[in-house]
């Protein structure tokens, strides 16, 4: 006998015109608008290693959390794309929510504390969209990440505000914007439209898309962005893949660049693995992207800062000595 399962029939959704945002545009930066003051010798590392993976044709990409796309960046990250210094960009279910929501009303983000004491956080009609991508994924053979560009760019009425749209500028460009979901985790899988086959075939597909990348990372960078759990897991998976079948074809990969973009202190040496007494051993980054990954060759960094500094700063070294 199956367990129960609970009803999905009798959720009320309301609008998202009824939701009160926390973020709207006037979050996102332009490229002209001046950029936070910040200063890191990392960075500029980091901006001479993506210059020379792009020149030698070698996979850049970034694994990234929701927060850099609700931090106002996404114009510095669709020009780096544009100018070919992104390959790849995966992400968690988050950034398709945050990002579609941007395009269509150009408000997002809701209160927590507000809106689970009433039963009402993440039931808003208009997000469940993210799901019918999944559906039109699963129909037309794509990627979930390839389906939410699509949908915003052929839907221009739908989504007046797809010009800062990180999945609508990665799908014109032909760039893998990757999907990585945690079934449960997102907003969207409490809604009635939501299908776990869909998106779980179009999630995996992103994957494969992914370590078929990592496969050419040799000589090139890999960006963790404030992503704990879902980045560099899905990396460090799709690593495993890449170096077993260039082991087989007698090749290697292990001479790339990796970086960790957050927030916490990871101590005075966080290129050595810390001890399991240590509550920054669990910290995935961590001892995944900056030790572990990199230990038989590669170099790694930690650029400590809000995602605002970072990357808009990252991007003006790129462009100043490129």
């Amino acid at each position: 006998m199956p367990y129960p399962i609970f009803d999905r029939s009798r959720l009320h959704l309301k609008p998202l015109s009824q939701r009160i945002h926390d973020l709207d545009r006037t979050v996102i930066l332009e490229l002209e608008d001046p950029i936070p003051h910040y200063e890191n010798p990392n960075l500029n590392i980091l901006a001479e290693r993506i210059i020379a993976a792009k020149a030698r044709g070698a996979t850049v990409m970034i694994m990234m959390g929701a927060h850099v796309i609700r931090s106002g960046v996404n114009n510095f990250l669709i020009d780096l794309m544009e100018k070919g210094f992104i390959s790849l960009i995966g992400t968690n279910g988050a950034c398709t929510i945050h990002d579609m929501e941007f395009a269509m009303i150009g408000k997002t983000t809701e209160s927590v504390a507000r809106y689970i004491k009433e039963g009402q956080f993440g039931l808003w009609n208009e997000s469940g969209r993210v799901n019918d991508a999944a559906d039109i994924a699963k129909q037309e053979g794509l990627g979930l990440g390839e389906a939410v560009g699509k949908m915003i760019v052929e839907n221009p009425d739908e989504f007046p505000y797809g010009k800062s749209s990180l999945f609508a500028a990665a799908y014109k460009l032909g760039i893998p914007i990757t999907v990585h979901v945690g079934i449960g985790q997102d907003i969207v899988h409490e809604h009635p439209n939501f299908d776990g086959a869909a998106v779980g075939e179009s999630s995996y597909r992103d994957f494969l898309t992914l370590a078929h990348f990592v496969e050419n990372l040799e000589g090139g960078v890999m960006l963790n962005i404030g992503t704990a759990v879902i980045g560099p897991e899905v990396y460090l998976k799709a690593l495993s893949m890449a170096r077993n079948v260039a082991h087989q074809e007698n090749r290697e990969i292990k001479n790339f660049t990796t970086a960790v973009f957050d927030m916490v202190d990871l101590g005075d040496d966080p290129h050595t693995e810390a001890e399991k007494s240590n509550a920054i051993y669990y910290f995935r980054p961590y001892k995944t992207v900056l030790v572990r990954t990199v230990a038989d060759g590669g170099e790694s960094y930690y650029v400590r800062g809000l995602h605002r500094e970072t990357i808009t700063n990252l991007h003006r070294l790129i462009m100043q000595n490129s």
